[in-house]
């Protein structure tokens, strides 16, 4: 960071010195400040106000007084939108501020201007590159409601549904960008108003090793809580997926500043052009190389997995793009007329066409971006080993989408990933079809998710294989209060019991079903064997033998932690607790 300082105001004294030695191109120095926009991705996730900027600028040109190369150094203040307390029937949501309610940031920039001049207005046009400071907020948004116990007491339970996931000290650097308009009125020689508008935005989700873009972690709201409700779970509203979302800098910036410039104001010189012809320069050039990138259309991120290919006079190529969106570049091609199209998931790009006209540039290689439009997400998903934590390969996964019930199935590949493509707005499950081996029923959701800002899905399949006496919790098999019915969210995951079951047609097990401490330990006893007895029979009428299953009810005698009567427990504890299990008698 000091060494980048440095550089500026060497930067700065190179301007002033070359403008001491050379009279012929303007040297001018402004302030400004006005009005920071918060746009995008950086206004909805960073829950980001309109807020204010002021800084200054030194421009230098050349001969001419079009061209010149400028430095710009900014402080930047955003406010967010503080969320009051809302209070519902038995709770509230409310928000814990951490540190100060504010991005702050400092822009420090360089390069080139342009500047064209109509007698006293001037318009000046630039674009510069560098290095911005970003300080920012850090919050918990919680949801806290009481929850009425058998034996007439309450017990309070808070979870958190949203929190900031920065870096501790709330830090970070990023390289940053900024371009815009400047429109200029000259009150005399030396001083000019100005009026300006740029955009400014920061790049990479790295810089230095760590995270350079702001970061937040939720949980989907399913069920919007209103003020009439009386929460009873905070399930009941919200997904039990915590999905990571994060945002540069993007700002509109708009302001008024004056500037002043040094020297005396000369008369325009006509200058002779003596320099060799553009035609004859390119013409020194016949053969160029080609290099195409592919970009998602939707997020503007590089894709990788694209065939790219490329047709034209003796070309005939064909490449898969890599993990920056690059296809192979091509050397050594003719001008003329090529067509370009990528393909990736049966969806194409459109055809990019190149003329004789692209190859009339001074550059050795036409690099050429092409857009490739699918709707959909893309589930990346590795199978590993649930002992050694190791990729496996070859295992054999199905996904279904649970609205439809339409499936889809695919092998993992030699370093255990595999890919599906997903619907927006629809929920999927995945597992592990392989004999001798299960895994857990795992829940991929888009609802709630934006194309225009997320394209990638991960997740990572356990999975096991089947010994005489393992045993297992299966996830995400819910009944409703004081009931045993299997709910159709229950039925799913017990649809993957019954294909592990019919793949290995040796395996014998026992189907337990365990609750928490509260309430009647003779009564919880009673209802988990109701329970366990309901999933039981659900497997026997999807076609498992009775004799193969032992349905058994512990109730609280078989508790995960130290959560039994009477003791202080929160509500995560005691959902540990409440739980299906199965064991393997054999195998």
């Amino acid at each position: 960071m000091k060494r980048f300082l440095l550089t500026l105001i060497l930067l700065s004294v190179t301007i002033l010195a070359i403008a001491q030695q050379k009279e012929k191109g303007d040297l001018q120095i402004g302030i400004q400040g006005g009005a920071s926009l918060p746009i995008s991705t950086y206004k909805s996730i960073g829950e980001t106000k309109v807020g204010y900027y002021s800084g200054f600028f030194v421009d230098k040109y050349f001969s001419g007084n079009k061209f010149g190369l400028g430095i710009d150094a900014r402080y930047i203040y955003n406010s967010i939108n503080r969320q009051d307390t809302f209070r519902f029937e038995n709770g509230y949501i409310s928000t814990d501020y951490i540190n100060k309610t504010r991005f702050q940031d400092y822009l420090f920039t360089f390069g080139p201007s342009y500047k064209y001049s109509v007698d006293r207005f001037h318009v000046e046009a630039y674009i510069r590159g560098g290095l911005m400071m970003q300080y920012f907020p850090e919050y918990v948004r919680s949801v806290t409601y009481e929850e009425r116990d058998p034996t007439g007491g309450s017990i309070t339970h808070t979870q958190d549904i949203m929190a900031t996931v920065n870096d501790a000290s709330n830090r970070a650097n990023s390289w940053a960008g900024v371009g815009g308009l400047r429109f200029n009125y000259m009150l005399n020689k030396h001083f000019a108003l100005f009026g300006h508008v740029d955009y400014v935005q920061t790049f990479g989700e790295k810089f230095g090793g760590k995270s350079s873009q702001f970061a937040i972690e939720r949980i989907e709201e399913t069920n919007p809580i209103l003020e009439t409700a009386s929460v009873k779970s905070v399930w009941d509203h919200y997904g039990d997926v915590r999905e990571t979302t994060q945002t540069p800098h993007k700002t509109v910036q708009t302001g008024i500043g004056v500037k002043y410039i040094f020297g005396k104001k000369k008369s325009p010189v006509v200058i002779q052009d003596n320099s060799p012809k553009y035609d004859e320069e390119v013409k020194k050039i016949a053969l160029k190389g080609l290099q195409i990138v592919v970009k998602d259309k939707q997020t503007n991120l590089a894709l990788s997995g694209v065939t790219v290919s490329i047709e034209g006079m003796d070309i005939n190529d064909k490449s898969v793009t890599d993990a920056n969106g690059q296809a192979s570049k091509v050397s050594s091609i003719k001008p003329g007329q090529y067509q370009v199209v990528g393909e990736k998931n049966g969806i194409k790009t459109p055809i990019l066409t190149l003329t004789e006209a692209d190859f009339q540039t001074s550059s050795a290689v036409i690099f050429k971006e092409i857009y490739h439009d699918d709707p959909r997400f893309t589930l990346i998903g590795e199978t590993f080993d649930c002992a050694t934590t190791q990729n496996l390969a070859g295992i054999n996964t199905v996904l279904t989408h649970t609205g439809s019930k339409v499936n889809a199935s695919q092998t993992s590949d030699a370093e255990g990933k595999f890919i599906y493509q997903l619907d927006a707005q629809s929920d999927f499950t995945v597992v592990a079809n392989q004999q001798g081996r299960y895994s857990q029923t795992e829940i991929v959701s888009t609802k709630g998710l934006d194309r225009s800002q997320t394209l990638y899905v991960t997740l990572k399949l356990g999975v096991c294989e089947l010994v005489e006496n393992g045993e297992w919790v299966l996830k995400n098999i819910h009944y409703d209060f004081d009931k045993s019915n299997i709910r159709a969210d229950a039925a799913i995951i017990l649809n993957n019991v019954v294909a592990v079951m019919k793949q290995n047609p040796t395996l014998r097990i026992e189907l337990s079903s365990h609750t928490d401490s509260r309430g009647n330990d003779d009564y919880n006893l009673k209802l988990s064997q109701r329970r366990a007895d309901s999933a039981v029979d659900y497997l026997i009428a999807n076609g498992i033998a009775k004799t193969r299953l032992v349905a058994r009810g512990y109730g609280e005698t078989k508790l995960l932690n130290h959560c039994g009567n009477g003791a202080s427990c929160s509500e995560q504890q005691h959902q540990e607790n409440r739980r299906t299990e199965i064991k393997v008698l054999q195998f």
